[in-house]
């Protein structure tokens, strides 16, 4: 009767739960879980729980939500998110009710928490210009949403933070009969304040993007003034906001926060050691060398890399001077020549903000030997070191993202691939290097494995 389609990245702490909720109804009779290319164990948890799995081939809600509908056995439809729990008991019958009673096309579930920033400051204001007739929904951007596949098929899904906004436009210009119903309370994520820009941008492309369409004259003179004034009080509220924002320290992961190479330790459990050594001895490019290291990985599975990264012991007081840290306002990222797998995985393990890395390929759960080299990591017109290739590019990247001046930036580091990233840092750090010159660099040095003495430095 009912499909329930569970859009998700990285959510193996909540999936389960949130599959087992949607099984305790009966008119459920099937779960979708989308994965959007996962590098936690998500897909695995929710197989676990009774959810059919489908990898999206592409990153991307809409994508993922479209990917789920074309799966779909059933008419109606319902969309959840996986990173919820718990969900109020009454939100499946919520908001099944009105398409199950023939009262409506398609269901917005709201729910008792005020309305988010980007919705107040930014889609609101925007519905009353363009879409008044759908300005009297309390929380049009929410993702827990009902429909039946016939008109869902009909939308040209947006793939970003406009994709829920454009679900509701597009039904509303299709004359479905739409309804909003509360389905409770929810402790829902919000974004944190450096991502309101980009949700705002995108938000607001999709509801003018879907005006535009409808009406192709040029906007009015009132309407672009009125433009102006929300995109200025968003603009406002985010300096207000992100001013708060200055301070950060930026960890390397190998031989820094773990105390081994991932890469080495995976060399000792998978046998291509001498391989590893050789290329290392041979080829001076780092970008060769990065991409060719990769290859040594081909075949090998999510859980074989995840279970060689948890066998390395890390730093024993790396979280509780990450937490000491963060308690004094630092921002707490990794930088790393390693993969964001296993970065992001130690990243939940301190407590850190976020991580930069190199990207491993998947098809079908297993690496192909490919690695994508992330942008950040590549020089610019205005890149302060000069490389073409560099953490420093990455470090720079981050201090613009989060709204924190370089020199307010701790760097710590271990090797001669940190040298750049922490010179340029305003207090550069080497932790138990090998490298002299990393030493000289640095305005501090520490020889000991303990990362203590950074609480007095910061």
């Amino acid at each position: 009767m009912l499909t329930v389609i569970i859009p998700v990245l990285n959510e193996e702490k909540t999936i389960g739960n949130v599959v087992r909720f949607c099984q305790q109804f009966q008119l459920v009779t099937e779960i979708i879980v989308v994965d959007d290319k996962s590098e936690d164990n998500t897909v695995k948890i929710a197989e676990e729980a009774g959810a059919r799995v489908i990898i999206s081939q592409v990153r991307g809600k809409g994508i993922s939500m479209k990917d789920g509908i074309a799966k779909a056995t059933n008419e109606f439809i319902i969309f959840l998110d996986g990173d919820i729990d718990p969900y109020p008991e009454g939100t499946i019958t919520n908001l099944a009710a009105p398409l199950l009673a023939d009262e409506a096309d398609f269901v917005k579930g709201s729910f008792a928490r005020n309305a988010g920033r980007v919705t107040e400051l930014v889609a609101k204001p925007l519905l009353n210009i363009f879409y008044p007739g759908l300005s009297h929904f309390s929380q049009p951007l929410s993702g827990m949403i009902a429909g039946k596949k016939s008109y869902f098929k009909k939308i040209d899904f947006f793939n970003d933070y406009g994709v829920d906004i454009g679900i509701l436009i597009d039904m509303y210009l299709m004359k479905a009969r739409v309804t909003e119903v509360n389905i409770g309370y929810i402790e829902n994520k919000s974004k944190p304040w450096q991502a309101l820009g980009k949700m705002s941008k995108e938000v607001s492309r999709a509801i003018i993007s879907k005006a535009q369409l409808q009406q192709p004259e040029e906007i009015s003179e009132e309407e672009i003034h009125s433009l102006e004034t929300i995109n200025r009080e968003m603009n406002k509220t985010l300096r207000e906001k992100l001013s708060g924002f200055h301070k950060m320290a930026i960890f390397d992961m190998d031989d820094t926060i773990l105390q081994g190479r991932f890469i080495d330790a995976c060399a000792t459990a998978f046998g291509f050691t001498a391989k590893l050594e050789d290329l290392r001895a041979r080829e001076k490019d780092p970008i060769i060398l990065t991409k060719r290291i990769g290859s040594f990985l081909k075949g090998r599975t999510m859980d074989e890399l995840l279970h060689v990264a948890s066998q390395i012991e890390m730093v024993s007081d790396i979280k509780e001077v990450v937490k000491e840290l963060k308690n004094q306002g630092y921002i707490i990222g990794i930088i790393s020549n390693s993969y964001t797998l296993i970065t992001n995985f130690v990243r939940q393990k301190i407590g850190a903000d976020f991580s930069y890395a190199n990207q491993l390929e998947f098809f079908e759960g297993k690496v192909t030997g490919e690695i994508n080299l992330p942008s950040y990591f590549f020089g610019s017109p205005e890149s302060v070191c000069g490389h073409s290739y560099c953490k420093t590019n990455a470090l720079q990247y981050a201090c613009e993202k989060y709204n924190v001046p370089m020199q307010a930036c701790i760097a710590v580091g271990d090797s001669r691939d940190d040298r750049c990233m922490v010179g340029h840092a305003g207090k550069g750090v080497s932790f138990c290097t090998k490298d002299e010159l990393l030493e000289t660099i640095a305005s501090t040095n520490i020889r000991e494995s303990s990362f203590q003495s950074l609480l007095a430095l910061a």
